[in-house]
């Protein structure tokens, strides 16, 4: 297991940004690291990911095209930009990593990922 450490979250109105921040110990090239978010009443779903290996990501399909993931590696931190943002996109978010894992793909499974941060909250409203 590894330690990770959220931060970045909380209240934007619709349509505004936010930029996640998930800071790591320096990773080798077998971990995938994932956002996950879960709102309350809701299971917890996968959002992004990103290969520290490939440096192939993948997204939900509910965020394509207005979440970006990325991975600076000489910071050890994985960003989560979150633009034009919804009311369906308030949640705790996470970030969580797969050890050992190559690529990254949906679905992601939670169980797969043996590592999470504490979560950092996501609030969007008027």
């Amino acid at each position: 297991q590894v330690q990770l450490v959220e931060s970045g979250g909380g209240l934007v109105q619709p349509g505004g940004s936010l930029r996640l921040s998930c800071a790591t110990p320096a990773l080798t090239v077998n971990y995938v690291v994932a956002w996950f978010r879960q709102a309350p009443g809701k299971e917890r779903e996968g959002v992004s990911c990103v290969s520290i290996g490939t440096g192939n990501t993948d997204y939900a399909d509910s965020v394509k095209g207005r979440f970006t993931i990325s991975r600076d590696n000489a910071k050890n931190t994985v960003y989560l930009q979150m633009n034009s943002l919804r009311p369906e996109d308030a949640a705790v978010y996470y970030c969580a990593a797969d050890f050992p894992a190559r690529i990254c793909s949906f679905p992601l499974n939670p169980a797969n990922f043996g590592s999470w941060g504490q979560g950092t909250q996501v609030i969007v409203s008027s």
